[in-house]
C-alpha cells in the first residue's frame, strides 16, 4: 500500500494545529513552554553532552505528551458533561496528576543534569563571604 503523502502532511498540519490550540488555551503548557526554552538555552550555554541532553529531551517530552492527553481529556470531558459531575471533575484531576507527576519527573531530571555543570561550591563560598 503506498504512502499518502498530501495526507500525512494534513495530518502533521492537523497536529501542529493542535498543538497550538494547547499553549494558546492552557497556562500549564505556556509554563511548560518557557521551562523548556530555558532548559534548552541552559544545555547550550553549559554545553552539556549527549547522555544529559537524552536525558533532559526524555523528560520535556514525556512532559509535553502528557499535557497534550491532558488538555485532550479536559476538552472531551467539557464536551460530554458540560454541567458539573463529580466523576467528570475527577477524571480531570486524575489526567491533570499525570501531567503533575512527569513535570516533577522532569524537574528531577534537571536538577541531576545541570547540578553536575554549574559551580555550585563556589557560589555558596562567595555567597557566604559577607
Amino acid at each position: 500500500m503506498p504512502i499518502n503523502v498530501p495526507k500525512f502532511f494534513r495530518s502533521v498540519r492537523y497536529a501542529l494545529h493542535g498543538l497550538k490550540v494547547m499553549v494558546y488555551s492552557e497556562n500549564n503548557a505556556r509554563i511548560h513552554l518557557v521551562s523548556t526554552v530555558l532548559v534548552i538555552l541552559l544545555g547550550i550555554f553549559l554545553q552539556i553532552d549527549f547522555r544529559d541532553w537524552f536525558n533532559l529531551l526524555l523528560a520535556i517530552t514525556l512532559v509535553w505528551v502528557t499535557e497534550a492527553i491532558n488538555t485532550a481529556i479536559e476538552k472531551m470531558v467539557d464536551m460530554v458533561s458540560p454541567e458539573y459531575r463529580k466523576i467528570a471533575g475527577e477524571i480531570k484531576d486524575l489526567a491533570a496528576g499525570a501531567v503533575l507527576v512527569a513535570a516533577i519527573f522532569a524537574l528531577v531530571i534537571g536538577i541531576m543534569v545541570f547540578q553536575a555543570y554549574l559551580p555550585w561550591e563556589e557560589w555558596l563560598e562567595e555567597g557566604f563571604k559577607l
